[in-house]
């Protein structure tokens, strides 16, 4: 069975949609900062899903999956709103605008890992302030990367989508699947992926 290392509903919705059997402990390591990289997001996001996967895996036997995603927009990287002020500054940005949702996934058993990511590029409509502050009030905006929640009420705000739409919701499904595929079992002598 897969261990996930997240507290996220929203993974394990996704986890559960697609069939797999899996049971959460939540990592203990706190998230490593966001940083400003310049165009290297995959690396941040792989690098902190992989230290979450791996705090996990230290004290429990199975495969441990983790994942952690970025939204960057106009070179700004975006996690999760502090409080509805920095939620109102994030939607601003995004209003009008294309921006890309990184998704960084890890799988760790033992000293074997694999780490890997997703992007897909999102375009909002242009927002006026009234739907920014509606949309903050349904309490949506906390708590997710870049303050809004594809699969609820901000679908109303997506003009467009490019890529993965599992993805935005903070789960890659299908390249997820890739790599439990190629994971599979951890090879000889703790190689590592």
């Amino acid at each position: 069975m897969l261990i996930l290392a997240s507290r996220s509903p929203r993974r394990q919705e996704l986890l559960r949609a697609a069939g797999i059997a899996f049971r959460v402990i939540a990592p203990k390591e706190e998230e490593l900062p966001l940083v400003h990289l310049r165009g290297r997001h995959a690396d941040l996001v792989r690098r902190r899903a992989l230290a979450k996967a791996r705090s996990v895996a230290q004290t429990v036997r199975g495969i441990v999956l983790s994942a952690d995603t970025v939204v960057v927009c106009d070179g700004t990287t975006m996690g999760k709103p502090a409080d509805a002020a920095e939620a109102r500054r994030m939607l601003r940005q995004l209003s009008g605008r294309w921006h890309r949702v990184y998704t960084g996934l890890a799988l760790v058993h033992c000293s074997h890992h694999m780490a890997n990511f997703e992007c897909t590029r999102v375009a909002f409509r242009t927002l006026s302030d009234s739907e920014i502050e509606r949309y903050v009030g349904t309490q949506e905006a906390f708590d997710k990367a870049g303050a809004y929640a594809i699969q609820g009420q901000a679908a109303a705000l997506i003009r467009a989508i490019r890529g993965c739409y599992t993805n935005v919701i903070g789960l890659p499904l299908p390249k997820l699947m890739e790599m439990l595929a190629a994971f599979k079992r951890p090879p000889a002598q703790g190689v590592t992926r």
